[in-house]
């Protein structure tokens, strides 16, 4: 009998990331990704919301990721021989702006009060409808939503981290241009978004990419000499800078003193590393006759942003649930550049919270990872479906507190230095 093949697609509103898996044996047959094409439109959800619908593209934003998606597929199907009838499902994992988009449902609704999708369960639609380049008959499952600003991404990473079958109580983050944020265990589960921007993914920063060959992912200063030393992702010469990367290179910056507290670079240091752009002071990190590498002070501004909004979403989220951070004994982090980052200097900077090293654990992309469990079991389906019908969602967005927490942690790590012992120590014998 001849081969059956499905796909898992994770919809990511920066990245789109596209699995070909064999049916029979649940065997991983290839990958592709590519930035989400829907960028030119938006860099962020509610962007492309108001051009969805006020500027009447909706056609054209889903378009634009089917495009993506067979674009991504039709080369791994040709490399490995595979007939696109031989393709019998699929299953598409995207938080609720980018589920709408890829089915063309008016998202009007996500951004207005009471912020409610017009879908959060999908039907079964058959892969022709999509104009998805399988089999046209092929059942499309979409990974069911909570709400406005908690997709299936979340769901599917939730199920992925299996926090929801355990009795600890974990905190799972997926540090992503949205920012979700789940906490709860096999009884429980609340969350809540805090848009971060898509920063970490490599969008909005001069020199930003995602974590792959090329990228910067970890910086190292020389405090006499403020000169850095770069790890880069395939050893080879650096062209970019990922999200690990920034995260480290604002800690070396704080730590030497290049940058104060509130992120601005400090005057009257000796060194040709500082420099004046046509942005104000930056930081060159790489030079060769190709290209430089800096970050300038308005990259820095946009990262200690999104990282005071993620972390605002955390201390408020715990509030909400009555708890203090020394209930959580599991920290689950999720996102592209997850595997790649280093929680001490995380926690420095104030993304992270300051929470023993032992507690954390790096799933990378869970979406996909999701995606790719409900592709093979009904089980997993139904579980998910399950984890979604549990969730409570905290809409952050009209909370008066969520801005006085945010920002708090606006500063490195924060205005409260109570909250980061371990940072205050390190800074106090420096």
């Amino acid at each position: 009998s001849k081969d059956r093949y499905g796909i898992a697609v994770d919809i990511g509103t920066t990245t789109v990331v596209v699995y070909l898996v064999n049916l029979e044996d649940g065997r991983f047959i290839d990958v592709g990704s590519t930035y989400n094409s829907q960028i030119r439109y938006g860099d962020d959800v509610i962007t492309r919301i108001i051009y969805a619908t006020e500027g009447g593209g909706l056609d054209e934003l889903k378009d634009a990721i089917v495009t993506d998606m067979n674009n991504l597929l039709n080369p791994i199907v040709e490399k490995h021989n595979i007939q696109i009838e031989d393709i019998e499902s699929a299953v598409i994992s995207g938080n609720t702006t980018m589920s709408h988009l890829f089915w063309g449902l008016n998202p009007a609704y996500i951004r207005e009060e009471p912020y409610t999708p017009t879908l959060n369960t999908f039907p079964l639609w058959k892969a022709g409808i999509a104009k998805l380049h399988i089999n046209a008959q092929a059942p499309v499952y979409t990974v069911p939503c909570v709400a406005s600003f908690i997709g299936g991404d979340i769901v599917a990473g939730v199920l992925a981290s299996k926090m929801y079958k355990n009795k600890e109580i974990a905190l799972f983050m997926d540090i992503g241009t949205n920012g979700e944020i789940v906490i709860g265990n096999n009884e429980w589960l609340v969350t809540a978004a805090c848009s971060a921007g898509p920063c970490f993914e490599g969008s909005g920063i001069r020199h930003g990419m995602r974590a792959t060959e090329g990228a910067v992912e970890s910086v190292k200063i020389n405090p006499l000499t403020f000169e850095p030393a770069l790890g880069v992702i395939g050893n080879g010469k650096p062209i970019g800078i990922c999200g690990s990367g920034m995260i480290d290179a604002i800690t070396e910056m704080f730590l030497t003193g290049v940058i104060d507290q509130k992120g601005r670079f400090v005057k009257g240091l000796y060194t040709d590393r500082i420099r004046e752009g046509f942005e104000g002071p930056e930081f060159l990190f790489y030079s060769d006759d190709r290209r430089d590498i800096i970050l300038t002070e308005v990259d820095i501004e946009n990262i200690l942003r999104a990282k005071a909004a993620i972390y605002a979403g955390v201390s408020l989220l715990l509030k909400k649930v009555g708890f203090t951070l020394d209930a959580i004994e599991r920290v689950y982090i999720a996102g592209g550049f997850g595997n790649y980052m280093n929680v001490d200097k995380a926690i420095i900077i104030g993304m992270l919270p300051d929470l023993p090293k032992e507690k954390f654990r790096f799933l990378g992309n869970t979406s996909i990872a999701g995606a790719y469990l409900c592709l093979l079991s009904d089980k997993m389906r139904n579980e998910a479906e399950e984890i979604a019908h549990k969730m409570t969602n905290v809409e952050l967005s009209v909370s008066r507190r969520f801005m006085d927490e945010y920002m708090s942690a606006l500063f490195l790590p924060h205005t409260n230095m109570g909250l980061f012992p371990t940072v205050e120590k390190l800074l106090f014998k420096k």
